[in-house]
């Protein structure tokens, strides 16, 4: 079978097509060597097919041709030698004849896939072609595998160069899938299949085939998305297995154990089995070494070979496996943390009894590592063992982030009667506040945590207190209130790893929305330098740093750094169900950058694996709403923001942004009166809570709708640090002044503002047409129309004037309305006007565009 088969790209290998490419065109020829399935078949087709003038034989190596003298090349080498001429002569002499007969013109070229499977003879003869000189050479061979002493001398004798063939990254995987299936695919599922294929094109093209045809990978709301875990097919097993090869009864243990407990550390494995077994599997590459510290591990050299290992192991015979693996790992005294989550974890799978307390310690590092269904599983194992109040507020703070926030609630309550100790009190009374505040019940909320405050005793718990009662402000939008809680929090003694942990993480959160990024980047870039100390103690800190990150950066102006730290927090352990909502803000930069498109899909990535009571929702779907809105999907902007606003309007940080999509939701239907007054709700909401960031971005659409901030966004210029604030605030200055707006355009564009940049020199174009210098006018429009194409299919008022200039304000909203679909009784009751009057307004408008009617409007709109 090829290894990259009919429809599938062939992409992420130009660097190596050209190194191939010039090899054959100015030395002897090249060896492709590489893992089987990575490829090598496939890149040396295309470097034969984009290489012409060569006259090419073709051979392939075989099992079956091995055993024949010439075996590969016997399609084309025809009669014995005549006298007693040198057999390699002879056969060589036979190619460049048979290839002047079939291509009567071209240098000979021998293409010879799998050569490492050449019986002696055709070895021999390859060489010869190469040492000679003649013939030019491109041969495959498979990585790992014993080749005849020929083939291996072409590339140490330096005959010929040797390009070895790496696996395709996840970022090519995701160019291959696209090409494939014919549309785009959510990044999410990009990286597991990267994973699940270790980047072979073999396996990835079965693993997609089979996941199509179980419906486990479909196309849903424009991109391609998986949806539980993909099944392997028979054919896809069948070559797996192929590839393992026969084991013996020792072999297949080290291979078992190292698929059941992967990473495995080589002294447990050689306790457990045989040193010799361990260094066969490993000479087979069916397991590899990898350095973990101090500490040196075994993988299993592809993921698919743990399915297909495991998935041929009895139900018996797996609990033993694990057994093995929990005895031995404790039996050599469980020396790092991460060993009794994994001893504990072994236990429970394998029906055997494990110790309430290591259950309990084991969820906590299972929730620290970002794991919550793992943490919900062992907690629940662990009050099964009666562990008692610990394991029920652990349990609560997990089933909060799996979106059953009741569930959670109600064994809180239940156990409230049992929490007689201060850490029993203390722990419940943290996982039942941040319950409730994440339900949205504030008060009661704030009652527990103060009640906690000012009962416990312990400084470690008091500290804890004050941050749970600050994360409580936080959601509230009491940002002061907040600040106030984590500076209590300092007061009583050291900090421990975990108090000061989330401490920071809310310090870096708090700077960041009320607009002081500098100090939230100096916070989380100290304490993200040291993540390893603590990560496994203080599971809310890193999604709370990362979010930190997102928002400080784009409040900032720092896109890239935004974009990146968002990607990174979709792309923790277990993001979908923890701390979540990040592609709202890698939406954001999107948007920002013109691409609503872009924002859409990466809405798209969250939403499709949200709990649906996530309060982070509502931030993600308000970001789906804003992008529709700015593509002109009214309709389904509108249907978003519905949900948006239900979901998000428990937080006053979520409610900012369902509050400004409302904003462009209207100014999307034409109803510009009603997008101003969303606005001024939106910065009336953002002051009041502190949100300083959100407070500025709707100042400035403010100004983007043809409106006045007056000098509110410029006094923000002392209150918010960066440099997108006085960018703004010099935006909102210019209005009016058309050399000052095409500057700010310029400074927006070098930002990567391009949707604020075409809007400004849009805005610029109308200034120089109002005071009649029609030729700076016209070329100001240019250049807008030049960026508004940078900013594909998004369409806003001042983008909306590049198509109509000539109408007046009144009259384009107008237009705009008529186009959404209102008939004129509707226009004049949105806009409190006559029907007589708005139908004159329309037909004026007609008159100045030289159209007819509503269809004519739209078409025009939508040229944007």
């Amino acid at each position: 079978m090829s290894e990259q088969g009919s429809g599938w790209p062939f992409v992420g290998r130009g660097g190596q097509l050209a190194a191939v490419r010039e090899a054959l065109r100015s030395g002897t020829g090249v060896m492709i060597a590489g893992e089987a399935g990575v490829g090598k078949s496939r890149l040396a087709a295309e470097a034969l097919a984009t290489s012409p003038g060569y006259a090419v034989v073709r051979a392939l190596g075989t099992e079956t041709a091995s055993m024949i003298p010439f075996g590969a090349f016997a399609h084309v080498l025809t009669g014995p030698p005549e006298g007693g001429e040198n057999q390699l002569r002879w056969a060589a002499r036979h190619l460049r004849e048979r290839a002047r007969t079939v291509a009567r013109r071209g240098e000979l070229l021998v293409s010879v896939d799998d050569a490492h499977r050449l019986d002696p003879a055709s070895a021999a003869l390859v060489h010869y072609l190469a040492g000679s000189g003649a013939a030019r050479v491109l041969v495959t061979v498979r990585s790992g595998e014993p080749q005849p002493a020929p083939v291996a001398a072409l590339w140490k004798d330096e005959l010929l160069d040797r390009i070895e063939l790496p696996p395709l990254t996840a970022d090519e995987v995701g160019q291959v899938l696209a090409g494939a299936l014919g549309g785009e695919v959510a990044a999410e599922t990009v990286r597991h299949l990267a994973r699940v294929s270790g980047g072979n094109v073999l396996y990835l093209r079965e693993v997609v085939q089979a996941a199509r045809n179980g419906g486990r990978l479909a196309e849903r709301d424009g991109q391609w998305r998986r949806r539980g875990e993909l099944s392997m097919s028979t054919r896809l097993r069948e070559l797996v297995e192929e590839r393992i090869g026969h084991l013996d009864e020792e072999e297949r243990e080290v291979l078992e154990l190292v698929a059941f407990g992967e990473p495995l550390g080589t002294e447990l494995l050689a306790s457990l089995t045989s040193v010799r077994a361990v260094e066969r599997v490993e000479n087979r590459g069916l397991v590899v070494a990898v350095g973990e510290g101090r500490r040196e591990e075994l993988r299993l050299g592809h993921p698919l070979y743990g399915e297909v290992v495991r998935g041929g192991c009895g139900t018996l015979r797996t609990r033993r496996r694990l057994r093995m693996l929990a005895e031995g790992l404790e039996a050599s005294g469980l020396r790092r943390r991460e060993d009794e989550l994994r001893a504990a974890v072994w236990r429970l799978d394998s029906g055997s009894a494990a110790a309430p307390g290591m259950l309990v310690s084991a969820a906590r590092l299972a929730w620290g590592r970002q794991d919550p269904r793992l943490a919900e599983r062992l907690a629940r194992a662990a009050i099964e063992a009666g562990a008692g109040v610990a394991a029920v507020a652990l349990l609560g703070e997990v089933l909060m982030v799996l979106g059953d926030a009741e569930s959670a609630l109600a064994a809180l309550r239940r156990a409230a009667r049992d929490a007689l100790t201060e850490d029993d009190r203390a722990q419940h009374a943290f996982s039942l506040g941040i319950n409730l505040a994440w339900a949205g019940a504030d008060a009661e909320a704030c009652e527990v945590l103060d009640v906690a405050a000012r009962t416990l005793t312990e400084p470690a718990w008091l500290q804890e207190a004050h941050v749970y009662r600050a994360v409580a402000d936080c959601f509230a939008g009491r940002l002061d209130g907040a600040a106030r809680s984590l500076a209590r929090a300092r007061t009583h003694g050291p900090m421990t790893v975990r108090g000061d942990a989330h401490a920071a993480s809310m310090e870096a959160w708090v700077a960041a929305y009320s607009g002081r990024a500098e100090l939230s980047l100096a916070i989380a870039d100290r304490a993200l330098a040291s993540v390893e100390s603590w990560r496994d103690e203080a599971p809310h800190a890193l999604p709370s740093f990362l979010d930190a990150l997102c928002a400080a950066r784009t409040f900032s102006g720092r896109l890239d750094g935004a974009a990146a730290a968002a990607e990174q927090g979709m792309e923790l352990p277990g993001a979908e169900l923890s701390v979540s909502g990040f592609a709202a803000h890698r939406a954001a930069v999107s948007r920002l950058r013109g691409d609503a498109a872009g924002a859409l899909r990466w809405c798209g990535d969250d939403l499709a694996r949200m709990p649906a009571r996530e309060p982070y929702l509502g931030r993600v779907l308000a970001e789906q709403a804003h992008a529709l809105a700015l593509l002109g999907r009214t309709d389904e902007a509108a249907d978003v923001l519905a949900q948006a606003a239900a979901t998000a309007s428990r937080w006053a940080f979520t409610r900012q942004h369902a509050m400004q999509a409302a904003v462009w939701v209207a100014a999307a239907r034409g109803d510009l009166d009603e997008a101003v007054r969303l606005c001024v709700r939106a910065a009336g909401h953002a002051e009041e809570h502190g949100l300083l960031g959100g407070l500025m971005f709707a100042l400035h659409d403010l100004v983007r709708l043809g409106g006045t901030a007056g000098e509110r966004l410029p006094a923000l210029v002392e209150r918010i640090d960066g440099p997108l604030v006085r960018l703004l605030a010099g935006h909102a200055r210019a209005v009016g002044d058309p050399a000052a707006l095409g500057a700010v355009a310029g400074e927006f564009e070098r930002s990567g503002l391009l949707l604020y940049a075409a809007e400004a020199t849009a805005q610029e174009a109308a200034a120089y047409r109002e005071a009649g210098r029609g030729t700076l006018a016209r070329g100001a429009q240019t250049r807008a129309w030049a960026l508004a194409r940078r900013c594909p299919g998004v369409s806003t008022p001042a983008l909306v004037e590049l198509a109509t200039p000539e109408l007046t304000p009144r009259q384009r909203e107008i237009v705009q309305l008529a186009a959404a679909g209102l008939t004129n009784r509707q226009i004049a009751d949105r806009l409190t006007l006559s029907t007589r009057t708005a139908a004159n307004h329309l037909q004026a408008a007609y008159d100045k565009l030289g159209i007819n009617d509503r269809t004519q409007v739209g078409r025009l709109l939508a040229a944007l």
